[in-house]
């Protein structure tokens, strides 16, 4: 029987593809607000309030990118990196350090020889969002 509707269903004339993010950060309330504020531009963000149950996360799920702040307990940023790393390469290139420590001089060795891009806390939400979609691109 033919269909009386003179406007068929239509695909949306815009798709989103939403790119998930490992979010890291021991300060709870810091990783909440960064979560809603993440969502709200379109990413899946999944968070870890340490670097030991990140790496659990990253052995079990495929993430984009991993914003990770550097000084927690448990395993620091730096060594989540190497082990994540380890685990699976190609997340080499996908790390975004957020941290209040670059001027430590190991954390800022660090950050030089991984060329990890990073931002200082505190820092514009704008600029976290500029960064990973330059780094997703």
């Amino acid at each position: 029987m033919p269909s009386n509707n003179p406007n068929p269903a239509q695909p949306p004339e815009k798709s989103y593809e939403f790119k998930s993010i490992l979010l890291v950060d021991d300060d709870k309330q810091l990783a909440m607000a960064l979560q809603w504020v993440l969502a709200d531009q379109n990413f899946l963000v999944d968070v870890a309030n340490d670097g030991a149950e990140a790496l659990d996360k990253i052995r079990e799920h495929e993430y984009d990118a991993i914003v990770c702040d550097l000084m927690m307990p448990r395993l620091r940023g730096d060594q989540l990196y190497l082990n994540a790393c380890g685990t699976r390469p190609e997340l080499a290139g996908r790390f975004i350090f957020i941290t209040g420590f670059a001027a430590d001089p190991q954390i800022g060795k660090f950050l030089t020889e991984s060329k990890a891009k990073y931002l200082m806390k505190p820092f514009p939400i704008a600029n976290l969002v500029t960064c990973l979609n330059e780094l997703l691109a």
